[in-house]
This record gives C-alpha cells, structure tokens and sequence, in this order.
C-alpha cells in the first residue's frame, strides 16, 4: 500500500468508499446534506489536497482531504496550522493500517509546508477504532475546536502539536 495525490480517475472510487465508510460508522444519520459534499470529490482536490491509499494495483483503499487555513473546507485550522477532513477507509479494509498511512501522510505534508500543529474535528460517537487512531498519534483534545456545524451535531477538536524545525 502507498499514499498518493488522487487524480480525477479516483474521485468515484473515492466518493463511494468514503460514503461506505461514513454510512458503516453511522456518521450520516440525519446527515443535513453531508452525503453530498463528501461524494463531491472534485471540488474537494479543487479547494484542498486529496489523498489516497492505494493497493498494488492501483485500487483506493481510503483517502483524505488535507486543507489549509482560508481554504473553503477549512474548518479549524488558524494561521499556522493544517487540517484534514473526511478520512475515509473502505470499510472491508479497516484494521490494517489505511487510516493510520493517510493521518501520517496529512502529519508529513503539515511538516513539509512549516505547520506548526495539526487539527482536526471529530464527530462524537466516532468509532472507538477512529479515536485510538488519532491518540495513537498523538493527537489531544482542543476544547477551544469545538463546534456545531448544524443542530444536534457537535464535533470536537483535536490537536497534535509539530516539532520545530
């Protein structure tokens, strides 16, 4: 498996996999028009970076989207900062390392551009598996993250502070 920048080829396979993966987690339930925005993967690479994990064969295994701040899918990030969104692994493939290759791959690109921390939003009631990704990592809770994108959702911010150069 490696991780690599999603072309235009992708953005079905990436569309389906990641609404798989948010219906699997029970994410979409009274999703207010969600569904939507993660299937719309063009405007996703238009406005961010989307990557991929891929099989030998070219297969996509999950993807992620990885913003800066200003960007129009930035949620949380402040100046300095990075975030991805909408990490998606297929469900069939959870367990095996997918998630954790594509955070490491968002962490590695936060490095490169000179971020000083990594944010991102997680929705309460997340898989357990999903959590212990983000701690495993180093991710920590940031109360001052925190926010409702839509009544009855309330999303919670987490932080992994990066090495100075």
């Amino acid at each position: 498996m490696r991780v690599r920048a999603a072309t235009p080829d992708d953005f079905a396979s990436i569309a389906r996999l990641t609404l798989a993966a948010y219906e699997a987690d029970g994410q979409l339930k009274g999703e207010h028009g969600y569904g939507a925005v993660l299937a719309d993967v063009a405007t996703r690479a238009a406005h961010g970076e989307v990557l991929v994990a891929v099989d030998d064969a070219e297969n996509v295994l999950g993807s992620v989207t990885f913003v800066l701040p200003g960007s129009r899918f930035a949620e949380l990030s402040a100046a300095g900062e990075a975030e991805f969104r909408m990490l998606a692994v297929d469900p069939v493939g959870q367990g095996r390392g997918i998630g954790a290759a594509l955070v490491d791959a968002c962490v590695a690109r936060a490095g490169e551009l000179g971020c000083s921390a990594v944010v991102i939003c997680v929705r309460g009631g997340m898989a357990e598996s999903a959590q212990r990704l983000y701690q495993r990592r180093g991710f920590v809770r940031a109360p001052e993250k925190d926010w409702s994108p839509a009544p009855g959702v309330r999303l919670l911010g987490l932080r992994l502070e990066l090495p100075r150069a």
